[in-house]
């Protein structure tokens, strides 16, 4: 029996790569597409998915409240988050909502095949950040819990233009978004993303939306 699947997200980019991941997998079936909540919700009345994949950052409805309109509808099916953001706020009221797994986008495709399988085989995938931070979090010694939004250290930690790159990143933008939103060439993105990764003391996307929010940066 192959696993369906269906995908909720709003950059092309992402959904393309999802739809070919899942295309490539003989143990799975894509059975429908979304490119925002509302799209998403009609999907959820037309019919069941086994695993549904929901971006958090929707532009129309937040798509927690799209896992839970998913795990209400279908009691059954499985909520998977797939998103940039690993905060406490998002993760929590994913898994309020009923998600049964979160994945950073930064993950590759070999890791989201592997954490649905498992999901079906009774697992509860999560990226390897957003499980320590679970983890940290119930051991009540969070990464950031002693920050505020206002971190003074925070304050003219990032350029400007960083900043502005950062927030490109946050909404789960491309390198080339990112460029033709800004002007710049992808190159000189990439330039950017890396002294960003340097002043936060990250190695990917996932974990600097993460450590930018603790810090207060977005």
């Amino acid at each position: 029996m192959q696993t369906t699947i269906a995908i909720i997200e709003d950059n092309r980019d992402f959904l393309r790569r999802y739809a070919a991941m899942v295309d490539a997998a003989p143990d799975m079936r894509l059975v429908g597409t979304a490119a925002n909540g509302r799209d998403g919700l009609a999907m959820l009345e037309r019919g069941r998915a086994d695993v549904y994949l929901i971006d958090l950052g929707l532009p129309d409805i937040s798509g927690v409240d799209v896992i839970r309109q998913a795990v209400r509808r279908h009691p059954d099916c499985d909520a998977v988050v797939i998103s940039v953001f690993g905060d406490d706020a998002h993760i929590l009221s994913s898994i309020e909502a009923g998600a049964t797994g979160y994945l950073l986008k930064d993950s590759t495709a070999a890791d989201m095949l592997d954490g649905i399988r498992t999901l079906r085989d009774g697992g509860a995938p999560v990226s390897p950040v957003i499980a320590r931070k679970i983890l940290q979090r119930m051991q009540g010694r969070a990464p950031g819990a002693s920050r505020t939004r206002t971190d003074p250290q925070a304050q003219g930690l990032l350029t400007e233009r960083e900043e502005e790159v950062l927030r490109a990143l946050a909404k789960g933008l491309t390198f080339i978004e990112i460029g033709e939103l800004h002007g710049i060439s992808p190159h000189t993105v990439a330039r950017h993303v890396k002294n960003i990764y340097k002043k936060l003391a990250v190695h990917s996307r996932g974990e600097a939306v993460y450590e930018a929010t603790a810090l207060g940066l977005l």
